[in-house]
């Protein structure tokens, strides 16, 4: 199988599809150690156990059926007045390619508009183009929420996006 080719989808032992649901507080240790990989390679901010902990309810998560691991996350965060921030969004390396990003993206962007959420956010420091394949576009100076854009560490050099829904 080559680079191009895309993988078949992932599914568990009983041949089901993935499952994306929303995170639970004995999930914190998973979300952190999936996350570790991209903590250690720069492409995520290192977060504790502790702050999965504190924010389970923010965290979707994708797994196959019954006691599959957990293979990918994001977190939609909630900053007011119709806006919302994804952020932590991975997808476990051998996983990757599969479609569970792209089921992640879709369950959040369903979560935020039940939100009334009008416009999302989030930052990068790789690649955009998933962003973009799904209709995220750069976002012009002080569109981003300032609370969140103000605690983006400058040296990583992030790229800010957003989407309307």
């Amino acid at each position: 199988m080559t680079a191009a080719t895309p993988r078949p989808p992932v599914h568990g032992a009983d041949d089901l599809p993935p499952l994306v649901r929303r995170a639970r507080l004995q999930d914190a240790p998973a979300l952190h150690a999936l996350s570790m990989a991209f903590f250690r390679s720069g492409a995520l901010r290192p977060r504790s156990v502790d702050h999965y902990l504190a924010h389970a309810g923010e965290f979707l998560l994708v797994t196959g059926r019954g006691r599959a691991p957990v293979r990918g996350c994001l977190a939609l965060s909630d900053e007011g007045e119709g806006a919302a921030v994804l952020y932590n969004f991975c997808v476990a390396r051998g996983s990757q390619g599969r479609g569970l990003g792209a089921a992640l993206l879709h369950a959040a962007f369903a979560e935020a508009r039940g939100r009334s959420v009008r416009e999302v956010f989030t930052a990068t420091t790789g690649g955009a183009a998933l962003f973009r394949r799904y209709g995220f576009r750069s976002a012009g100076p002080g569109r981003a929420p300032a609370a969140w854009a103000g605690a983006l560490d400058p040296a990583r050099g992030s790229e800010v996006l957003s989407r309307l829904l």
